[in-house]
């Protein structure tokens, strides 16, 4: 009989041709357990999923109540879905009033996709201006954001009228214009490596598209709920945007995504045409209760989990320390271990992943060590783990991964 190492690699479709491969049976808090019990922190969350860590039991409680109830009933937008019509309002209690009208997807690419959709119908133009090296989404729309020839150049043509403007540069915000339909943008960019805007950035990005009349998003996909020590990371910098993108940590480990604006702007695509953007299964009402007691627990918890990660962030920071080390950036729980080579940092990753401890890198910084750990982790967890980490470096001497191989 044929293990399922070998189904996974005859029968499930393969995004890379060196998969960690690791197979998972359970996972229970921060630990993902193997076949043979053998634990593993989750020390990126999976990818920023999990902030309350794997199987929350206020999460599991809610998916099992609503699932006797019902799952799929119709095509989203037609039936009155209670956890659909609770899960949006509570969010917008949570945000400002401006961004009150909620739309719920599948994942964080599809919020992407509707976000673009949105802008160009409710402004009426063509332009939409991202962040070099910058990654919200894989579908075809956007990936059309991305910048970088050797993720995109394999299936073009993509989508015109997509232009670039370098983060944190204040005289590339003269590119956006009367032509521009919106700019989307991470508050903190995750895949570069963490990258923090400089003081003042995000409000004179927010002053000038306001000035043309374009829109802003703020894809917080990975750097929302709770993950940079506010329950939204805009929050800190006293930056509304027009759209905001939502997925990831939002679900409580199910696949949810959302893109939410006022009502204003996201009436438009009720009309002309009627059901300009539609889905079957997207604010499905599993996610959605799923989605919610997530929330919750991050609201009334706020203090022991949102409130405690500017701390765990302090920790982490001062126990990262090793002369192959470059530096650490951080944005709160979101860090990146900068390290000298992809070699290096694929070696490290697996030495780790041999130890116990579950990291990976950036999708636009291969060098760098991610780490993005359930907010729920423990100060004596932060340090096993940083100590797997560190004896992981000191094990691996020099390049021992061959990129090619």
């Amino acid at each position: 009989m044929l293990s399922s190492r070998q189904l996974f690699l005859q029968h499930l479709a393969q995004t890379s041709d060196a998969p960690l491969a690791l197979e998972i049976d359970r996972a229970e808090g921060i630990y993902m357990y193997g076949p043979t019990g053998k634990s593993y922190i989750d020390l990126i969350s999976g990818i920023s999923v999990s902030n309350l860590g794997h199987r929350h039991p206020k999460v599991m409680a809610a998916i099992a109540a609503q699932s006797e109830r019902y799952l799929h009933t119709l095509v989203y937008g037609e039936f009155i879905l209670s956890p659909q019509v609770q899960l949006a309002k509570y969010l917008a209690d949570l945000l400002p009033a401006s961004l009150s009208s909620c739309y719920f997807v599948n994942s964080g690419t599809e919020a992407t996709e509707g976000a673009m959709k949105l802008a160009k119908r409710y402004t009426g133009r063509a332009e939409i201006i991202a962040c070099e090296t910058s990654y919200h989404g894989s579908s075809q729309g956007a990936l059309s954001l991305m910048s970088t020839d050797f993720f995109t150049a394999p299936f073009r043509p993509l989508l015109p009228n997509i232009n670039h403007i370098a983060f944190n540069s204040w005289p590339d915000l003269d590119k956006i214009t009367e032509k521009t339909a919106a700019v989307i943008i991470e508050p903190v960019r995750a895949e570069k490596g963490v990258e923090n805007p400089l003081e003042g950035y995000l409000k004179a990005l927010r002053a000038r598209c306001t000035a043309v009349g374009a829109l802003l998003i703020f894809d917080e996909i990975q750097v929302g709920c709770g993950r940079t020590g506010s329950f939204f990371a805009f929050e800190q910098f006293d930056v509304v945007p027009d759209i905001l993108l939502l997925a990831k940590g939002f679900g409580g480990g199910m696949p949810i995504g959302a893109f939410i604006a006022s009502q204003e702007i996201m009436q438009v695509l009720s009309h002309n045409p009627f059901l300009g953007h539609i889905t079957t299964f997207g604010g499905h009402p599993l996610c959605c209760a799923a989605a919610l007691a997530n929330l919750k627990v991050l609201k009334e918890e706020y203090e022991e989990l949102i409130g405690t990660v500017k701390e765990k962030e302090a920790l982490f920071l001062s126990l990262l320390k090793h002369p192959k080390i470059k530096t650490v950036r951080s944005a709160g729980l979101l860090m990146a271990v900068q390290l000298s080579s992809y070699e290096q940092t694929k070696s490290i990753i697996l030495k780790c992943m041999e130890k116990g401890l579950i990291s990976d890198w950036f999708l636009f910084n291969d060098s760098a060590i991610r780490i993005a750990p359930p907010l729920i982790i423990s100060p004596q967890q932060i340090h096993q783990a940083a100590a797997f980490l560190l004896e992981a470096i000191d094990e691996v001497d020099g390049p021992t991964y061959d990129k090619n191989n």
